[in-house]
């Protein structure tokens, strides 16, 4: 048996964010059995946690959607590091917590009530070939005047972005089919008029996680963070809504300090127990 945390993700109240399943000491477990559970579980990932190989970090994870392995994704990324501290894993520096993944060593930080992680560098950026361009708009049913910037935003899931004229376009899209086809993951946000609660409205199309929609995405916002802030697109810190038409309040704080960005949310625990795998 083995130790087992459903954590909520970008939010403070449960159900309402995105939850995300973390199995305790895992390192015995093979690939297959952790696809298998992963797809068992049928959330839009699950975490497996291990000691770590390199003598920096404080824990290893691997990230499993029902569909496909991970090297990096973000809500996964707090939600194991929430579960990780409930555990009773107590970090090498106190005032930040190493994680290891296939990405690479991800720092997690605490941000008052909150944890925050720095965002990893971008696999793949730059603009988007116009062609491209083009078939991504046909999938989201926008046209050019709706479109402000597209920009590739991958640091993992394989991220395309698009900035929409305003959060009402964004929660106004209805896609035109199940995925994005040639596109795993396409990812739209747009602006909130000032002195809104929020700043900007997100939204993450990807067949990663099965045909849809995902409620609150970490590695997205990472990624978004990185090009519109760096470009003067958005303010050094701001807060963006996500999950609302799946009926969720989700939260992302996304805020730059130096030549980083941080990425960071509440997170609550919703169920624990133990796994017989």
């Amino acid at each position: 048996m083995r130790r087992f945390t459903q954590v909520d993700v970008f939010t403070d109240e449960l159900m309402f964010g995105n939850p995300v399943a973390v199995v305790h000491d895992a390192p015995e477990l093979t690939s297959q059995q952790m696809a298998d559970f992963a797809s068992w579980t049928n959330l839009s990932e699950t975490t497996f946690l291990s000691a770590p190989t390199d003598e920096q970090a404080d824990y290893q994870i691997r990230i499993f959607t029902p569909n496909t392995e991970l090297p990096f994704a973000g809500h996964p990324t707090l939600g194991s590091a929430h579960a990780w501290l409930e555990a009773g894993g107590v970090a090498q520096d106190s005032n930040m917590i190493i994680q290891q993944c296939a990405a690479g060593l991800v720092r997690i930080r605490r941000d008052g009530n909150r944890l925050a992680f720095a965002a990893p560098p971008l696999i793949r950026g730059g603009d988007v070939a116009s062609e491209d361009l083009s078939e991504i708009m046909a999938f989201l049913g926008v046209n050019h005047d709706q479109v402000v910037a597209a920009q590739w935003a991958d640091n993992g899931p394989g991220w395309v972005a698009l900035l929409l004229s305003d959060a009402e376009t964004v929660l106004a899209l209805r896609p035109r089919a199940a995925d994005a086809g040639r596109f795993s993951a396409v990812g739209v946000i747009g602006s909130y008029p000032h002195g809104s609660e929020v700043d900007f409205e997100v939204r993450a199309f990807t067949s990663l996680v099965g045909p849809g929609e995902d409620p609150v995405t970490g590695s997205l916002n990472a990624a978004l963070g990185q090009w519109l802030i760096t470009t003067g697109r958005a303010p050094s810190s701001y807060v963006a809504a996500q999950g609302t038409v799946l009926g969720r309040r989700g939260r992302v704080h996304v805020s730059k300090t130096g030549n980083e960005v941080w990425v960071g949310g509440n997170t609550i625990t919703g169920v624990t127990g133990t796994v017989h795998i």
